[in-house]
């Protein structure tokens, strides 16, 4: 191998920042269609919207952290009950967060972020949340189609 040839691999502080950063972007881009397309989000500009997707990125992976950490805990319970009880906390943590993550905004950003419409803006935030998670996962979908390593048979 020559001295120009380089090998590009990605050590784990490179994967997470990399990883990150692209799950902001999509976020940014959400969350910036949403105030372009649709009457019940506004947003007062690139920068609110950018502050906004990572504090959204950082209180998504918050919540999905708990959650995971709920359930290793409650996988390894025997019966039922803790089946039921993982249910429960699984049920509470993804939909609290959800009305969290929207209180931290309106304290962070105030009338700078809005979401309007049914029930104070819940739906259309709801709504955002929800493209935002569909959106990360056909981006890493599609990021793991990308994968070009020999498939062992």
């Amino acid at each position: 191998m020559s001295q120009s040839e380089k090998i590009y691999g990605f050590n784990t502080p490179q994967r997470l920042f990399v990883g990150y950063t692209l799950a902001v972007l999509v976020d940014l881009t959400v969350l910036n269609l949403f105030d372009e397309y649709w009457g019940f989000v506004n947003i007062e500009s690139f920068t609110i919207s950018l502050a906004a997707a990572i504090l959204l990125q950082l209180l998504l992976k918050l919540s999905i952290g708990l959650e995971h950490k709920l359930a290793d805990y409650f996988k390894t319970k025997p019966g039922t009950a803790p089946k039921i009880y993982r249910g429960i906390t699984t049920y509470i943590i993804l939909v609290g967060s959800k009305f969290i993550m929207l209180e931290a905004i309106n304290i962070m950003f105030g009338d700078k972020v809005q979401f309007t419409g049914p029930w104070n803006g819940v739906v259309a935030f709801f709504a955002v949340v929800f493209a935002i998670l569909v959106a990360e996962i056909i981006v890493s979908k599609i990021y793991f189609a990308l994968d070009d390593t020999p498939k062992e048979a």
